[in-house]
């Protein structure tokens, strides 16, 4: 990795989102590409894509929320299912007002393109009835506005999970904002928006590094910031309603079809192959894990099987559209072991309170689905995957985790003087959901 790329990155990506770009500079970028031809809109790709939003906009909410609601205390169920209501609530304003400027609007300066996108698309302004994407062509651009808002929506919900039960509600949507912004943006736009990793030759075909890796970094920086919970390793923690998490946990794996089939953008066999790979890998890394729970604790548990699915999800995200089913088995097997370990056994030997294991599952799976995808991927898939290498795969992971990192443990710091970030200690013990909300589940 060359370091003068990651330094002009850095410190590109986090002036371009403080202070924006001239709008006119955008407009006469774009003024070549509006004056070609569009494509033809074709509407089997539009219906696929329209199904395929609202199978991702069902991971978060229900979805994720009841996936995590059941992992907590009863007495934080609430609050925890309130965070992904609400950040779907507040994301989708953020995309509208920037988000989707940030990340795919042209930027009027040629030397800040490859770091972050203009702010010509604030508003949606000159998207139009007949406009397309250049990502998506045969579908409107409206349609795919709404697909990409949906992992702007998931992305933050995501991280929520490992800082579980303890933090504070303002905190958590103040940060959330912060985040999306200064960090979620930049990187996606480095990645699909025309950005230096994906010129590079970074493969991210649905969100590996853009989604997962992102928030489980991020996670992972705030559980140690924050600090464990109160009575950690001395209470009990456990689930309190596993039967509402294995609910989450199914509704996220059909979900998952639109997350990583829909990132085709259409609706022929790129979009097939990347949901056979999705099943089959999900399928294979939630034995992995069960297996080696047998193994190791002589019981396979539910939670387990659940964990174990979810990080196979993570990891084939990177590669759905570049492998092949063999190629998927394999990340499935690698990560559903490696999420184990990483989420049992790394975060008890370095003692950090990351709540639902969300850097294990959600960082550590798409760490290796990233990498591994330079492995596997097969041009006979895709001929995107002609120039796949493995340096550039570690390349991306390295780039996003060092970013994220320093600007999530910054953003955090900022809330903490703005809001704070921890709820007190009667609070945490009273629980999230009447100390904060005035409500509970009885």
């Amino acid at each position: 990795m060359n370091p003068s790329f990651f330094l002009r990155a850095f410190a590109l990506a986090g002036a371009a989102a403080l202070f924006a770009i001239d709008p006119a500079l955008a407009q006469d970028a774009a003024a070549p590409a509006a004056e070609a031809a569009a494509p033809a809109l074709d509407t089997g790709d539009t219906a696929w894509m329209l199904t395929s939003t609202a199978l991702v906009l069902m991971m978060t909410i229900p979805g994720l929320a009841l996936f995590y609601g059941g992992m907590v205390r009863k007495k934080n169920v609430l609050g925890v299912v309130m965070q992904s209501f609400a950040i779907c609530c507040l994301a989708s304003i953020i995309w509208m007002v920037i988000g989707y400027s940030m990340v795919f609007a042209p930027n009027g300066s040629e030397a800040l393109q490859p770091y972050v996108g203009g702010m010509g698309a604030m508003f949606f302004s000159g998207v139009t009835m007949e406009s397309t994407n250049a990502l998506a062509g045969t579908i409107p651009e409206w349609v795919f506005i709404m697909f990409q808002m949906t992992f702007f929506i998931i992305t933050p919900a995501l991280i929520t999970g490992a800082f579980a039960e303890r933090m504070k509600f303002s905190a958590v949507l103040l940060f959330t904002a912060l985040w999306l912004v200064l960090v979620y943006a930049p990187v996606a736009h480095w990645v699909w928006g025309g950005g230096w990793l994906g010129s590079d030759g970074v493969l991210d075909f649905a969100g590996g590094t853009v989604v997962h890796i992102n928030a489980g970094v991020a996670g992972l920086v705030i559980a140690i910031m924050l600090g464990k919970r109160s009575g950690y390793g001395q209470v009990n923690m456990a689930p309190h309603n596993l039967t509402l998490t294995m609910i989450g946990a199914s509704l996220l794996w059909v979900g998952w079809f639109g997350f990583n089939a829909g990132s085709a953008a259409s609706s022929g066999a790129l979009a097939g192959v990347a949901m056979l790979n999705t099943q089959i890998a999900t399928a294979a890394a939630a034995l992995a894990w069960m297996f080696v729970e047998w193994v190791v604790i002589k019981k396979p548990s539910v939670l387990g099987i659940l964990s174990g699915a979810i990080g196979g999800l993570v990891a084939i995200t990177p590669a759905a559209g570049f492998v092949n089913p063999t190629g998927a088995l394999i990340i499935g097997l690698v990560s559903g072991v490696g999420c184990y370990i990483a989420a049992v056994h790394i975060k008890k030997a370095l003692g950090y309170d990351d709540s639902l294991d969300v850097f294990g599952v959600h960082g550590v799976g798409g760490i290796i689905g990233a990498i591994l995808t330079g492995v596997f991927a097969d041009p006979a898939i895709n001929s995107l995957a002609e120039g796949a290498s493995v340096g550039a795969q570690v390349m991306g992971v390295v780039v996003t985790i060092i970013y994220t990192a320093i600007a999530s443990a910054v953003i955090l710091l900022v809330v903490k003087a703005i809001t704070g970030i921890r709820v007190t200690k009667s609070e945490e013990e009273e629980g999230l959901d009447l100390a904060l909300h005035g409500e509970s589940v009885h």
